[in-house]
């Protein structure tokens, strides 16, 4: 079975052609792309070495069709992805702004993937594997929430580790379901990857090293602060690991942060040091943004490996 397991969406992405474009007048766009940040995820703990499987659920239609087989294609174990006849596969349209932020226009609470039920989830799943991965932002209705719950307990009685990002806007931390849910899975977490924004509101504490304290203090082991084009940090109960980010040209930032996890969950399972790690998956971050289109920055050692190569020395 899987070595690495997660449950969440899938998706297409549909993004503008222009910088300044806005959804209130009409203008080019270019897609689909496969998405959805747990499947971005996968994808990329699978080329990063380690086997891989995702949940999920996608319509009868080409935007399914089109990730099911790029995941299949990279290796990803697919026998858990359902098929809903009667629903689309959910669609993300993205403009960018000329300060480098993002509008997005979801279909996801419609889509197949809401579909997903804790019915889905069993314990056969996690047979064999080392982690099973959570996206907060997957948490987007009831259902999802209960099947995480069941998820969580399986894996835990089956001594399978949790790594937990919380991919999720302030905003949504005033939802008392949302709330409750990422306190919860944070207090499970094995390896917690915030922002260092999410981290300061997720705790409630402003300070990082308090925050991280905070963590540290329950049943995480790690966490590591992902800082976009300044680097990260890794803190564990007894050492620090900070990594310098790689000179890059930025394309598309869409789905860096998904890259990073997936190859410092993927090289950790793997029993590569946490230092190690740090390092690929600062490069996967940095690779990642350098192309346009979510999943198409995903990339193998091999691949990384040349990019830090190239680079250099960090910056």
């Amino acid at each position: 079975m899987a070595e690495i397991i997660t449950v969440g969406e899938i998706l297409v992405e549909v993004m503008a052609k222009h910088v300044g474009q806005t959804f209130e007048q009409s203008g080019e766009f270019v897609g689909p792309f496969p998405s959805g940040a747990p499947a971005i995820f996968i994808d990329q703990a699978t080329k990063a070495g380690s086997s891989g499987a995702i949940l999920s659920k996608v319509g009868n239609d080409g935007f399914g069709r089109l990730n099911v087989e790029r995941l299949k294609r990279d290796g990803v174990d697919v026998q858990y992805i359902g098929t809903v006849a009667d629903k689309t596969t959910g669609i993300a349209f993205v403009t960018y702004k000329t300060d480098g932020d993002r509008d997005f226009i979801f279909t996801l609470k419609d889509s197949a993937a809401a579909s997903i039920t804790r019915d889905d989830i069993a314990e056969a799943m996690f047979t064999g594997s080392r982690y099973f991965h959570i996206m907060g932002c997957s948490a987007f209705n009831e259902e999802m929430i209960a099947a995480f719950k069941k998820a969580i307990a399986i894996a835990k009685a089956k001594q399978v580790k949790i790594s937990f990002d919380p991919n999720v806007r302030k905003e949504l931390m005033e939802n008392a379901a949302m709330k409750e849910f990422i306190l919860y899975a944070l207090s499970s977490c094995d390896i917690f990857l915030p922002g260092e924004e999410e981290l300061k509101y997720i705790t409630g504490l402003a300070d990082e090293q308090e925050a991280v304290a905070a963590v540290l203090a329950q049943n995480a082991s790690c966490v590591v602060v992902k800082r976009g084009h300044r680097g990260c940090t890794a803190y564990e109960r007894d050492a620090v690991f900070s990594a310098k980010p790689y000179r890059t040209d930025e394309v598309d930032p869409t789905g860096a942060g998904d890259c990073f996890a997936g190859t410092f969950i993927s090289l950790i399972s793997q029993g590569r040091s946490t230092e190690e790690a740090l390092k690929y998956a600062n490069a996967s971050g940095a690779y990642a943004v350098s192309r346009k289109g979510p999943m198409e920055g995903t990339a193998t050692l091999d691949q990384l490996d040349a990019f830090i190569k190239e680079r250099g020395a960090q910056v």
